[in-house]
């Protein structure tokens, strides 16, 4: 397989890179895209071959899922199951931008990401081009474009130059920012992990978004190594150390999101809420949010979490197994989250 770089600085070369990236990646290839970290490898969240692909063309194993890049906080409760008010807030703080959840996965999704433990780690890029994508292709599984062992691409000529045909479509959107306070200039900075898969949101991983940004947006927010100085000093480098630290036995921290992150900004006050979404995004976020649910593929012997024709009659539910839902009950569940309930 060939690839194609295309030049996004262009109008014409973005327009058609983005049509070629959504081709590709509906058929189960890969494409390297832009965010406000590094350049990420993605494939789409709800295709197996798609996700083995990314893992093989990195080195990885099942044992370092990727994370999951979504284009907006919308898509929240039709991905994650039980979310926490603690993560809603922080959600609401710092998305998009550099920081990354860990939640518990909806049961009734048939995706395979990999060796999860029931959990999916999200987040929303802050990169015009990534959402863009994201708009188009549904949430993608996204980790950073480089051969394990190697630094994260800062550019798309890096990621072809580590990645190669392994990648169907390049879209170069230019370097990304590197450095920060107390890092080397040339070194990207991680996003931030937080767990919020128990009762205590831990920090997993610090980076750009500090321990007390998150506190002063949830005061309970607690570092899961006990360390709360490490924020002033450099983040994990983005590469591929294999000795990463872990979670609290939740999505694998060795993998998730090793992206740079924008420059800090000062932490909102704790009563501080983004303006809601206006009435067209949240129409177009709940239409697209339930055709992605209803993407879902069930595994052998599963019923699909979405029945995919609006007008048939509910089924009763099979004992042991959640009921599918319709396509307007998942734009009902996914529009929860667009109007703050």
């Amino acid at each position: 397989m060939s690839h194609t770089v295309y030049d996004c600085s262009s109008i014409a070369q973005r327009t058609a890179g983005l049509k070629h990236a959504a081709r590709a990646l509906a058929a189960d290839a890969c494409v390297v895209l832009p965010t406000d970290t590094v350049y990420g490898i993605g494939a789409d969240a709800f295709s197996a071959r798609g996700v083995a692909t990314l893992l093989a063309a990195k080195g990885r194993s099942r044992a370092m899922p990727p994370p999951v890049l979504i284009a907006h906080a919308g898509v929240l409760d039709g991905l994650a199951d039980e979310v926490s008010d603690d993560a809603r807030a922080l959600a609401a703080a710092f998305w998009p931008g550099g920081l990354t959840l860990i939640l518990h996965a909806h049961p009734s999704l048939g995706w395979d990401l990999g060796e999860t433990h029931g959990t999916v780690a999200l987040r929303v890029p802050d990169d015009e081009l990534a959402q863009a994508l994201l708009i188009e292709s549904g949430p993608l599984a996204v980790s950073s474009a480089n051969r394990t062992g190697h630094p994260a691409a800062l550019s798309a000529e890096a990621a072809v130059g580590m990645l190669g045909d392994a990648v169907e479509v390049y879209l170069d959107d230019g370097p990304r920012p590197t450095g920060r306070p107390g890092t080397p200039e040339a070194d990207p900075v991680s996003s931030t992990i937080v767990d919020c898969t128990g009762e205590t949101p831990l920090l997993v991983r610090h980076g750009a978004v500090s321990l007390a940004r998150l506190r002063a947006v949830v005061p309970a927010v607690t570092p899961a190594d006990g360390d709360e100085e490490l924020e002033d000093g450099p983040a994990t480098a983005p590469g591929d150390p294999a000795d990463r630290s872990g979670s609290s036995g939740s999505h694998a921290v060795r993998e998730i999101d090793p992206e740079a992150a924008p420059s800090p900004e000062p932490a909102p006050a704790p009563a501080e809420r983004p303006a809601p979404p206006a009435p067209a995004q949240a129409a177009a976020a709940q239409g697209l949010a339930a055709s992605l649910v209803a993407r879902s593929v069930p595994g052998p012997g599963a019923r699909p979490a979405v029945d995919q024709d609006r007008t048939r009659a509910q089924r009763p539910a099979v004992p042991g197994q959640p009921r599918p839902l319709s396509v307007d009950e998942a734009a009902r569940l996914v529009a929860r989250g667009l109007d703050g309930a």
